[in-house]
């Protein structure tokens, strides 16, 4: 199963990938912001191509674990992504994911910040299933 994180962002959306039966997650390109319908419409395009199984994106909780505006777009634009791709979507916390890919440095074979946030994000989602 092929799966994809989508860490999003006003100004980049990270994205990492993994197919399960090979277990390691990879960086998988950023998408730079570009109006809404823009930007979905290229997540959708590499969902089709890359044949995604499952999307797991980040939720943005506040510190206090509440939801906030940021949540409700990300809702909002994940639910339209997945009207669209009649693909499955998880939802896992980002807290701290940011702070994290700071931490990683340049280790993670030249990945951007947003590409290892994902990359987290998706390891955290497999750790946890």
């Amino acid at each position: 199963m092929k799966v994809l994180a989508i860490d999003y962002g006003s100004k980049n959306i990270g994205l990492a990938l993994v197919d399960t039966a090979l277990g390691v997650v990879l960086p998988f390109g950023r998408i730079e912001w570009s109006g809404e319908r823009d930007t979905r419409n290229g997540l959708v395009n590499i969902i089709r191509k890359e044949k995604i199984d499952k999307i797991v994106a980040g939720l943005p909780i506040g510190i206090d674990g509440k939801e906030n505006e940021n949540t409700k777009k990300i809702r909002k634009f994940v639910s339209e992504l997945k009207n669209e791709t009649d693909t499955p979507v998880d939802f896992i916390d980002e807290r701290f994911t940011s702070a994290q890919a700071d931490r990683m440095g340049g280790g993670a074979g030249g990945a951007s910040r947003d590409e290892k946030a994902a990359m987290i994000l998706l390891q955290s989602y497999l750790d946890g299933t």
